[in-house]
């Protein structure tokens, strides 16, 4: 399924219906009344979040979404029927926004979690509501009233536990694939993953977190260069960041200057996220070249006071003492429960 996390659409509820003019006119009942009934209300446009939904493709193709209308309003006193609720299904972590003022109207993060934005039109009144004892036979009524009307930009932004971001070509796609069920497309040139993947790890006690592998950023992220922050918004809910660090290109390139670059994108993006907490973890160490710098490596980040996690995706080197301080991180001790 094409992966989709930013949409616009055109919304609008229900039109209320109108109320009628009508008059009884029975045998043997002279000047009956008025008996006209009331339009019915129209449909409210509601969002809710679906737990079979994880992308907004479906909106992509349906970017017009109308409610039901009311009846009108029919002699005898009868009352239009309210127009039916338009319910749009989305996925969790679905923030909507005015798409002409940016103002935020709806953040859903919890399965079931409902939201009604647009209110439809009230129903107008039919002429029996008018009938008084100066005007026993109004021959009017009222109109319904339009539903309300936006342009709304719907953002997916991922709920994750962890965060896994770093230049491209790092090895994230392939740490995802060795600690989940996950499995990525891997290639060994830049870019290879085009949208972010989830996977689910298993941890001890069959407790579990959730991984999202944030496609590879570089220097100029937070202005849209590569990927730019069409995902850097991801990492936003995630409350831990596993900073991959490749340091197999040296002296090329140099491991320090990537992290610190990295992190000044993000704190460019949204200065909270320089705030979360974050684990350095240093990939490839089953390459005989990486393995002989990396004791060099690890001085110079704890230098910085930043303690560094070598791992291989490859050999799954390293993997299980990095889950242990994942899981202390999330969840206050790595033998203890969430």
């Amino acid at each position: 399924m094409q992966f989709i996390d930013e949409v616009k659409i055109s919304a609008r509820a229900g039109h209320g219906g109108a109320g009628c003019v009508s008059f009884r006119r029975e045998k043997f009942i002279p000047l009956g009344g008025p008996d006209g009934g009331d339009g019915g209300k129209g449909g409210d446009v509601v969002f809710e979040v679906s737990p079979s939904i994880s992308t907004l493709l479906d909106l992509r193709h349906r970017p017009h979404q109308k409610a039901g209308r009311g009846a009108h309003g029919m002699g005898k006193d009868r009352h239009g029927a309210h127009g039916k609720d338009l319910v749009i299904p989305v996925p969790a972590g679905t923030v909507i926004r005015d798409a002409d003022t940016g103002e935020l109207l709806a953040d859903l993060t919890k399965p079931g979690e409902r939201v009604v934005l647009l209110r439809g039109g009230r129903g107008g009144q039919g002429n029996a509501r008018f009938a008084t004892s100066t005007n026993k036979a109004p021959k009017f009524a009222q109109p319904g009233e339009p539903g309300e009307e936006r342009v709304l930009r719907l953002e997916l932004k991922l709920l994750a536990d962890v965060g896994l971001f770093g230049f491209p070509s790092v090895g994230k796609s392939s740490f995802i694939a060795r600690i989940s069920a996950a499995r990525p497309k891997i290639a060994d040139y830049p870019f290879t993953t085009l949208t972010p993947n989830l996977g689910v790890v298993a941890y001890k006690n069959f407790r579990s977190f959730v991984v999202a592998d944030i496609p590879g950023l570089i220097e100029g992220a937070h202005r849209g260069a590569g990927l730019g922050h069409r995902f850097l918004k991801h990492v936003e809910r995630t409350r831990l960041l596993l900073h991959i660090i490749d340091i197999s290109l040296m002296p090329e390139r140099d491991p320090l200057r990537d992290y610190e670059t990295l992190n000044r994108e993000l704190a460019l993006f949204d200065g909270q996220l320089s705030e979360k907490l974050q684990i350095v973890v240093v990939n490839k160490i089953d390459l005989p070249h990486v393995r002989e710098s990396l004791a060099g490596v690890v001085e110079r980040f704890k230098g910085l006071g930043v303690r560094v996690f070598p791992v291989s995706a490859v050999t799954g080197e390293g993997v299980p003492a990095l889950l242990d301080e994942v899981a202390g991180r999330l969840w206050g001790a790595s033998d203890e429960g969430p």
